[in-house]
């Protein structure tokens, strides 16, 4: 698979459409990668009876860690690829763009070594502790990588929302009607 430096590769149509339909296209990729986790998760329930807890709950925590590592990559590099295209780009069209590109400024993802660290997180620590004192302890770490899970979801979640705003500015209103 070839590997994109930036949104405009191939593109011989209007810069901003093509940014808009690259970045598009890759948040919803990591809303697939996010929600593939969340039903893998959902169907392991179902090896409930032939597995024990102690195997089945770490297996959890490890799906949603994987899959939380795979979208972060893809944010990443959705970052790494908007900031590329960025250059190719000229004043106007840099400021249609510009609420996609404040919404990576804002929302500032630290590493995944930061995510995973109990100790930097406090807050998501006690909340796993606390849900694995009232649930099961084996619980804790499930907690811990879905409240990371959370944080991705909210972050395409935002992404999402600032590309339908700029959607709104470069198609005219009849675009979404047919």
């Amino acid at each position: 698979m070839k590997y994109e430096k930036h949104y405009l590769t191939g593109s011989s149509g209007d810069a901003v459409v093509a940014v808009v339909q690259g970045i598009d296209r890759d948040v919803e990729r990591g809303e697939d990668m996010l929600t593939l986790g969340l039903c893998i998760v959902m169907l392991s329930s179902t090896f409930a009876p032939v597995a024990p807890p102690d195997v089945l709950l770490p297996l959890v925590a490890l799906t949603f860690a994987v899959t939380v590592y795979f979208a972060r990559k893809n944010y990443h590099g959705m970052e790494r690829k908007l900031l590329a295209s960025m250059a190719y780009l000229n004043a106007q069209e840099k400021a249609l763009v510009h609420p996609i590109v404040a919404v990576f400024t804002e929302l500032s993802v630290e590493s995944l070594a930061e995510s995973f660290n109990p100790v930097r997180n406090l807050k998501r620590t006690v909340k796993s502790a606390l849900g694995g004192v009232l649930i099961n302890p084996l619980w804790m770490p499930i907690f811990y990588v879905m409240g990371i899970q959370i944080r991705e979801e909210k972050n395409l979640f935002q992404l999402n929302r600032a590309i339908m705003g700029v959607e709104r500015k470069i198609y005219p209103p009849t675009h979404f009607l047919s």
